[in-house]
């Protein structure tokens, strides 16, 4: 009898469980970060726009470093755990590091501040996301599971994050760092003691531990197909991060009290996150109906519409309503990135595709755009900021939309082999 059974019978994994909590013990500590370390530092840092871009954009700099070593390594290390559980031990020091290394670094120089932070969080987050995410991709198709039922665990921490974090704000602002130190300890302990993959059926996620060499490595940057994806990500999933960054202190702004804005915007990701998990259930069926390619260009004018909508809305009700929208957003993306690789290229360079199309390229523009956008912030403000940033993101999708090459169906996981007639 099989250890695991096919998710498309409808029975879960015996090995399932464990990964929907690895998702949420990283997402809980990636969406505190994101969703309040801007907050943190102009309230408790007291950093500028300028300065806080800087931080975000040594964050993606210094990711350009970790993310094609990373790609490699995990294409070639496979199910061994060394580089992801190196990367949860990191996140366990996110709580004193802002406790007691912050504010005194940035009585010295708030560069190394930017650099020191950027090491920190990108090893743990830009560059830790794709070993993470390909991990858990791996095991799916291992275990016989669909990746975005998984990942419905970094939805549920979304969810909780803005709720919690918001009031451990409220109350202590060092005290989300000290949540993500003990969500680390969690996902440490689960890499080391739940999750397991169904070696017996590891050839099904690219078992090459054996025959992935450098020359294949290399490869992959003569993949036209590669450096258009990586355009369509820089121009709109980079905008996207770029976009969140500092939109807090904008969504501020419509309010007469920080504190209202604060406890406005919590409930307002929380209805987000929640969109984004009753979503995440339906969503494989979806793409595999429409396409994994359609899927990210969906996503792409969802993005733009989000943007440009917030730019123009003249209330904070109308600032909700497209925010709702990330909703949608994240759902399409998640899902449709990950069948979409493994659909359109090589299995074998399916971590290093993902690092470099859709991390390491995308963290060029975030590295750029992050301090070019806390510079316009402080210029031209907010909405003329977005308008910018939506045009940018229409044109590359609407590039994208011509030139993506067409996803494998059968490759993609989208339809089974005996659903394709024979030409």
């Amino acid at each position: 009898m099989q250890e695991t059974a096919n998710s498309s019978n409808g029975k879960p994994s015996k090995n399932f469980w464990g990964f929907p909590i690895t998702h949420f013990s990283y997402f809980f500590i990636w969406a505190t970060v994101y969703g309040y370390l801007t907050l943190w530092m102009e309230q408790v840092g007291h950093l500028n726009g300028t300065e806080s871009g800087a931080v975000f954009s040594m964050m993606a700099g210094i990711s350009l470093i970790f993310q094609p070593v990373f790609g490699v390594l995990s294409d070639r290390l496979l199910f061994k755990k060394n580089l992801v559980l190196t990367i949860a031990i990191a996140a366990i020091f996110i709580g004193p590091y802002f406790q007691w290394a912050f504010l005194p670094l940035m009585k010295i120089n708030s560069l190394l501040v930017a650099v020191i932070t950027g090491t920190l969080l990108s090893f743990i987050l830009n560059g830790g996301v794709s070993v993470i995410e390909q991990y858990v991709q791996r095991a799916s198709l291992a275990n016989k599971f669909e990746y975005a039922h998984s990942r419905v665990g970094g939805s549920v921490a979304g969810i909780v994050a803005s709720l919690v974090a918001g009031r451990l704000f409220l109350w202590k602002p060092d005290s989300i760092f000290w949540a993500c130190t003990v969500a680390a300890v969690i996902l440490t302990g689960l890499l080391l003691f739940s999750d397991k993959v169904n070696m017996e059926n590891a050839a099904a996620a690219g078992d090459t531990s054996n025959s992935l060499d450098w020359k294949t490595v290399a490869s992959v940057f003569k993949i036209k197909n590669l450096w258009i994806l990586a355009i369509f990500y820089m121009g709109a999933s980079a905008i996207f991060d770029v976009f969140d960054q500092q939109f807090i202190i904008f969504f501020k702004t419509f309010f007469d009290s920080a504190s209202q804005g604060t406890i406005v915007y919590s409930y307002m990701t929380s209805g987000q996150t929640v969109i984004e998990f009753l979503l995440m259930f339906p969503m494989p069926w979806i793409i595999n109906k429409i396409g994994s390619k359609n899927g990210l260009i969906i996503y792409g004018f969802i993005t733009c519409i989000r943007i440009l909508g917030s730019a123009l809305s003249p209330s904070w009700q109308l600032v909700v309503f497209f925010r709702l929208l990330a909703g949608l957003e994240m759902p399409l993306l998640l899902t449709s990135i990950m069948k979409y690789i493994a659909g359109a290229f090589d299995i074998r360079l399916y971590a290093t595709v993902y690092a470099l199309a859709s991390n390491f390229a995308k963290q060029i523009s975030v590295f750029i755009f992050s301090s070019v956008a806390g510079k316009l912030y402080d210029v031209i403000g907010y909405q003329h900021t977005y308008i910018i940033m939506g045009v940018l993101v229409f044109v590359i999708t609407l590039f994208a939309a011509f030139t993506l090459k067409k996803e494998d169906k059968v490759q993609a996981g989208e339809v089974e082999a005996t659903e394709v007639s024979p030409e």
